[in-house]
C-alpha cells in the first residue's frame, strides 16, 4: 500500500498528489512514469513523475480526471488515504545534456511532465526557453515552477485570459524563425499540439523530442497496447520511450488508437457517476 502524503487542486479537475513511495524516489529521473492501481478492481492508470523528493521518499504525480478512475481518485481519495499499487520508475529516461539552446513547450496536461525535463535541462547547463499554454487560464498551473527553471517564459492562452492570445506554436514559430539558435526542443501535450509543433520545427530542422501518452496496461512493453508508429516502425511507449523523435512519429495513428476504447471509457465513467448520483441520493 502506497500512502497519499498530500493532495491539492491546481485547476479544475487537475490534481496534484504527493505518494509516500521511498524506493521509487529514490532512483527516478526526469522523462518517467509510474503505473498506480487504486484498489483491487480498479485499473492501471499510467502517470508521470513529476518530482522526487528523496528525503521524504515522496513522489509527486498530476491527474486530470478525465475517465472513471481518475474521477473516483478525485472524489474518494485523499491524503492520508492508501493506494493499492504504485509501480515505477517505469520508461527510458530523458536525454539530459548540454545542448546549447533549447525550448521546452506544454500544452495542457502536458506543462506537469515537461516540468521536472525542464529544471533538468537547465541544471546542466542549458539556457531554456520556455512555451507553456492552455485554453484558458484556469487550466494553467505550474507558471512560477515553470518560471523559476526558464531563463525565458512564455504563456499561451487561446482565449487570451492569461498571457498572450494564440497557440503554443506561435511562439515556437517566431523564436526558430528569428536569428537566435536554437538546438534543441521538447513538445509536450495532446496529440495535435505536439504534431503542430513538430510540424514546426521540422521546418527548420530543429531535433524535436515528444513524449508519447498511448493508451497503456501493464507498462512493461507486454499487451502491446502502447504500440506507437516511429520511422515506419512499431515501438512500445511503455519501454523505448515515452520520449520519441518527433519528426518520426506517426501523430495521425497515435490520436486514432487513443481514442480506441473510447466507448467503453464513456460507459464505465457513465456508470460510476450514476452509481454516485445514487449513492448521494440514498444519503438525503
Amino acid at each position: 500500500m502506497y500512502k497519499i502524503l498530500s493532495k491539492r487542486t491546481l485547476g479544475p479537475q487537475i490534481r496534484e498528489y504527493i505518494v509516500e513511495a521511498p524506493e521509487i524516489a529514490r532512483v527516478a529521473k526526469s522523462g518517467q512514469f509510474i503505473v498506480l492501481r487504486l484498489h483491487e478492481r480498479g485499473e492501471r492508470v499510467p502517470l508521470t513523475i513529476v518530482d522526487a523528493d528523496t528525503r521524504t521518499g515522496g513522489v509527486t504525480i498530476v491527474v486530470q480526471e478525465v475517465g472513471k478512475s481518475t474521477r473516483e481518485m478525485g472524489d474518494h481519495f485523499a491524503a492520508g488515504d492508501d493506494i493499492l499499487d504504485f509501480v515505477g520508475p517505469l520508461g527510458v529516461p530523458s536525454e539530459i545534456e548540454n545542448y546549447g539552446t533549447v525550448i521546452c513547450v506544454g500544452g495542457g496536461l502536458g506543462i506537469a511532465p515537461l516540468y521536472p525535463i525542464t529544471r533538468d535541462l537547465k541544471k546542466a547547463g542549458n539556457t531554456v526557453i520556455g512555451i507553456i499554454g492552455a485554453r484558458n487560464k484556469d487550466l494553467l498551473f505550474y507558471i512560477d515552477q515553470m518560471d523559476s527553471v526558464c531563463d525565458e517564459l512564455i504563456v499561451m492562452t487561446d482565449d487570451g485570459s492569461n498571457g498572450n492570445k494564440g497557440f503554443v506554436s506561435n511562439p515556437l514559430h517566431d523564436i526558430i524563425a528569428s536569428d537566435r539558435e536554437v538546438n534543441r526542443v521538447w513538445a509536450i501535450g495532446p496529440g495535435i499540439m505536439m504534431k503542430v509543433a513538430c510540424n514546426v520545427t521540422r521546418e527548420f530542422s530543429v531535433p524535436t523530442v515528444v513524449s508519447l501518452n498511448s493508451i497503456m496496461i501493464d507498462g512493461t512493453g507486454m499487451c502491446g497496447g502502447c504500440r506507437v508508429e516511429v520511422g515506419g516502425e512499431a515501438k512500445f511507449a511503455c519501454v523505448d520511450g515515452p520520449e520519441f523523435d518527433g519528426h518520426k512519429v506517426n501523430f495521425d495513428l497515435l490520436m486514432s488508437r487513443q481514442r480506441f476504447y473510447h466507448e467503453e471509457e464513456s460507459c464505465a465513467l457513465e456508470r460510476y457517476l450514476a452509481s454516485e448520483k445514487k449513492e448521494e441520493g440514498a444519503l438525503v
